[in-house]
């Protein structure tokens, strides 16, 4: 059903992996230039990756483990790139490009408790349905 919590932060997590890295900024340059997730290709497309696959996860209400299965990819796929993030701000290997964090690079970290609550309130469905099948 679509009108449950678990679509609420499933949408949250739509918006931050879609919206929000238009309006905040990802890092600065040393030449003062703000760079966003739209100026690198790979971080615009694993934002954008991360969005759809939450959007995926909202349309598969009625198969709730494979929606617990996206969601848990989902949760991989931010992990991955918050361990980008934190490579590329601490790259001490000569000249980094990286001069000053933004607070962009906090945004994968805000889907992933969205999705892990997500994916809560999934699993509870599904043990409320377990329940609900055994008193049968």
């Amino acid at each position: 059903m679509l009108q449950r919590i678990q679509t609420i932060y499933l949408l949250c997590s739509v918006g931050v992996s879609a919206g929000l890295i238009f309006v905040f900024e990802l890092w600065t340059t040393e030449a003062d230039a703000k760079v966003f997730a739209k100026d690198a290709i790979y971080v615009f497309v694993a934002f954008l990756a991360s969005a759809f696959l939450a959007l995926v996860t909202i349309f598969r209400y009625k198969n709730r483990k494979s929606q617990f299965m996206l969601g848990r990819l989902n949760i991989i796929l931010n992990f991955f790139l918050l361990g980008f993030f934190v490579y590329q701000s601490l790259n001490v290997s000569g000249e980094t490009a990286v001069s000053e964090k933004g607070i962009g690079m906090l945004l994968p970290i805000v889907s992933i408790v969205l999705l892990a609550l997500a994916n809560k309130a999934i699993k509870k469905d599904e043990d409320l349905v377990k329940s609900v099948d055994r008193l049968r």
